[in-house]
C-alpha cells in the first residue's frame, strides 16, 4: 500500500510569537508587530562539528554538540546554527533559548528511520499516557522545553521525517510507544517558524504544547479527558498566517479532539490547502469537557479538497474508563470568512452533540465549487450565514447582518459589520 503523503509548505510565516509574554494583541491594523529578527552575533555551521550531509551518516551527536556549544552565547545575544545544502540524517535533538536554526537552500534535515534514534520520554501530563499506547512516547525530531526567543527558518529548506517506517508500524499495530512529531515545543514563548517545508512526519508536523500559541498539518490540542481537565492548561492566542500544504488523509488545520484544557483565540488567515481530505476540522467528544471558542478563519483558498469545513462531535477514544461521559465540551463562536474553493466534494459536514449544540457558527462570503448533490450536512448546530454558495444548511440559514454581528466572533470588529448594522438601522427607521 502506498503511504499517503503529507506536505506542509510554510511559505512565508507561521507565527507562534507574542507581543510580549503571550499577551492578547490588537488586531485593528495588523496581527501584531512581529519581533525584529535581528542578526545573531554568533554563528556556526553544523559542519564544524563533524556533520556529513550525505543522507547516510548519522549526525545526531553533531547537532547535539553544536547546540551545547551555542548555549554559551545565550546571554550574549544568542546564536545561529547554519545547516548548508545537503541531506543531514539525524535522530532527535533539543533546541535552546535565543537560538536561530537556519536551513539553507537545498538543505534537508532527515529524520532517522531507526526508532532507537528517537528517545522515549514521559507522556504529556495532560494526556495521562501516550496518545496511541500506554506508557511513554518517542521524542520529536526537533524538541524544545521552557524556551524563549527561538527561530526556525531558512532559505526554503526542508525538514523530512521519513515517516514511512512509523506509519507502517502504526498500520501493522507493531508500535511499542506513541509515534513522534517533527517539531514539538513545550512551555515556550517567542517562537517563530517560517520559510520551510515540513515533509512526511511520523505523526503530527508542528506541535506547540502548553504554549500560549502524513496527519493533520497543524494540530491544536490541550489535553485528553479527565487528565486535560485536571491539568487545566488551555491553548490560546494562536496565530497561523500564510500557510500552504496538503494532506491526503487528514485536515489542514485541526482543533482537538483532545481539547479538554480549552482552546480559544485562534486566528488563521491567508492559507491554501490542495489535494487534501479536510481543510478545517474541529473534533471533540462527550467526556472531553473543555471548550473551543473564538476561532476566526479568513482568506482561505481550497483546491481538490474532500470536505471544506468539518465538525465532529463524536470523535475518538478515551485514555481509560475513568472519564466522565457527562463532561460535555463547549463549542461556540467559530467564524469562517472569505473562502473560495474549486473541485470540492462537500462544503460542510457539521455534526454537533445531541443535547450539546455547537452554537454561534458563522459563515460569511464563502463560494465553493461543490460536486456533491448534498453539499451540507448539519446536525446539532446553530448559527448564521451570509453570501454562502452553495446555500448553507438550515440551522445556519439565518442571516448574520445586521442583527447577529455580535454573535459572530470577530465580525463585530469588522467594518463591514458596522456598515451593515448602520444600513439595517436606517432601513428600519425609514
Amino acid at each position: 500500500m502506498r503511504r499517503p503523503s503529507t506536505l506542509v509548505g510554510v511559505l512565508l510565516v507561521l507565527t507562534l510569537i507574542s507581543c510580549g509574554p503571550w499577551r492578547v494583541w490588537s488586531w485593528s491594523t495588523s496581527l501584531c508587530k512581529q519581533k525584529n529578527l535581528e542578526v545573531r552575533p554568533h554563528s556556526v555551521s553544523i559542519t564544524e562539528f563533524g556533520a556529513v550531509g550525505d543522507g547516510v551518516t548519522l549526525n545526531t551527536k553533531a547537532f547535539q554538540n553544536a547546540i551545547f556549544y551555542l548555549n554559551s552565547f545565550a546571554d550574549k545575544g544568542g546564536a545561529k546554527l547554519f545547516v548548508p545544502a545537503g541531506r543531514w540524517l539525524t535522530g532527535s535533538f533539543d533546541l535552546i533559548s535565543h537560538l536561530t536554526l537556519w536551513l539553507d537552500k537545498d538543505a534537508v534535515i532527515l529524520g532517522s528511520t531507526n526508532p532507537s534514534d528517537w528517545p522515549v520520554v514521559d507522556p504529556l501530563p495532560s494526556y495521562g499516557h501516550g496518545r496511541e499506547l500506554p506508557g511513554g512516547r518517542h521524542k520529536s525530531l526537533i524538541y524544545g522545553q521552557d524556551l524563549t526567543d527561538v527561530v526556525i527558518t531558512g532559505n526554503n529548506g526542508t525538514i523530512d521525517g521519513q515517516g514511512s517506517v512509523w506509519w507502517s508500524m502504526f498500520r501493522n499495530r507493531t508500535l511499542d510507544y506513541t509515534r513522534p512529531h517533527l517539531v514539538e515545543l513545550m512551555n515556550s514563548e517567542g517562537i517563530l517558524i517560517s520559510n520551510l517545508t515540513f515533509l512526511d512526519s511520523p505523526f503530527w508536523n508542528i506541535h506547540p504544547v502548553y504554549c500560549s500559541t502524513g496527519d493533520d498539518l497543524i494540530a491544536i490540542k490541550s489535553g485528553w479527558d479527565e487528565y486535560g481537565i485536571a491539568f487545566g492548561r488551555p491553548s490560546t492566542n494562536i496565530v497561523i498566517n500564510r500557510l500552504t500544504g496538503k494532506t491526503a488523509v487528514s485536515a489542514g488545520i485541526a482543533i482537538g479532539s483532545e481539547m479538554s484544557g480549552g482552546v480559544s483565540e485562534v486566528h488563521v488567515q491567508d492559507i491554501r490547502f490542495f489535494d487534501s481530505y479536510d481543510a478545517i476540522r474541529i473534533k471533540t467528544s462527550p467526556g472531553r469537557g473543555g471548550y473551543v471558542r473564538n476561532v476566526f478563519v479568513s482568506n482561505m483558498t481550497l483546491e481538490n479538497v474532500n470536505t471544506a469545513i468539518r465538525f465532529t462531535g463524536l470523535y475518538g477514544d478515551h485514555p481509560d474508563d475513568k472519564y466522565d461521559p457527562n463532561a460535555l465540551p463547549i463549542i461556540e463562536k467559530i467564524t469562517m470568512k472569505d473562502v473560495i474553493g474549486q473541485n470540492i466534494k462537500r462544503a460542510g459536514l457539521l455534526e454537533g452533540i445531541q443535547g450539546d449544540n455547537f452554537v454561534n457558527i458563522c459563515l460569511s462570503n464563502i463560494i465553493l465549487d461543490v460536486s456533491s448533490s448534498y453539499p451540507w450536512n448539519c446536525s446539532y448546530i446553530q448559527g448564521y450565514s451570509d453570501s454562502v454558495s452553495p446555500e448553507a444548511c438550515k440551522p445556519l440559514k439565518e442571516r448574520i447582518f445586521p442583527e447577529h454581528c455580535s454573535d459572530c466572533y470577530y465580525l463585530s470588529n469588522q467594518l463591514q459589520c458596522s456598515k451593515n448594522q448602520t444600513r439595517g438601522a436606517w432601513l428600519l427607521s425609514w
